[in-house]
């Protein structure tokens, strides 16, 4: 009777070695899809928050009310919006559910990151109050967005011939509202935001009424 014939050390060796591999490629596998996950699940919250942002920034833009939120102390008007590179300020309605609603001064600016690198984007609001009062502050200024390589605002607005203007790095006419604001970003990757161009729905009736 022949006696069974067991493995020999090299075969042993060999399919330690097949397991290894086949147990790395398995594992290789398992990471990237984890990974691949991961990303997507990351652009898709990035995606989303951009989306909200964007959204806010529209409906407040687009609702800017022509109320002045300060006299200028040089030329005695009304300031109803005033915008430069580092931010503008105008008055719009809020929604119920952020604070006690209605008229608010929107301070929207471009800080520096505190860590230096990068800027970020934030927004104060603040009551606007009966006669020349300065706006009651009501909370800190809230951060929309952060760790962003640049934000640009752009405005326009009428020409003396009573067609659009020129877009301009400085809304100086505060006693107006701008017929477009543009609002640039680009994040730290160097990827930019879909441009978000927005006509405040008065901007056009009010500076018809101020020009005849």
């Amino acid at each position: 009777m022949r006696r069974a014939r067991g493995f020999t050390l090299v075969e042993v060796l060999i399919a330690t070695v097949l397991l290894a591999v086949g147990l790395t490629l398995a594992f290789a596998t398992i990471t990237g899809a984890t990974g691949a996950t991961r990303r997507g699940e990351a652009t898709a919250a990035s995606n989303e928050h951009i989306r909200a942002v964007e959204g806010f920034l529209r409906r407040r833009l687009a609702g800017a009310r022509a109320v002045a939120f300060e006299i200028d102390s040089t030329t005695g008007q009304p300031k109803r919006f005033a915008g430069d590179a580092e931010g503008m300020r105008f008055v719009s309605d809020l929604p119920d559910y952020i604070g006690r609603g209605g008229p608010s001064v929107h301070d929207l600016r471009v800080e520096r990151m505190p860590s230096g690198d990068g800027v970020r984007l934030t927004l104060g609001l603040a009551v606007v109050q009966p006669g020349d009062a300065a706006p009651a502050v009501d909370r800190t200024p809230e951060v929309l967005a952060e760790n962003l390589r640049s934000v640009q605002f752009h405005y326009r607005g009428v020409g003396e011939d009573g067609k659009p203007a020129e877009w301009q790095d400085d809304w100086t006419t505060t006693e107006q509202l701008p017929l477009l604001v543009e609002i640039r970003v680009v994040d730290k990757d160097g990827k930019p935001w879909p441009v978000l161009d927005v006509a405040p729905r008065l901007a056009a009736a009010y500076a018809t009424g101020i020009t005849r």
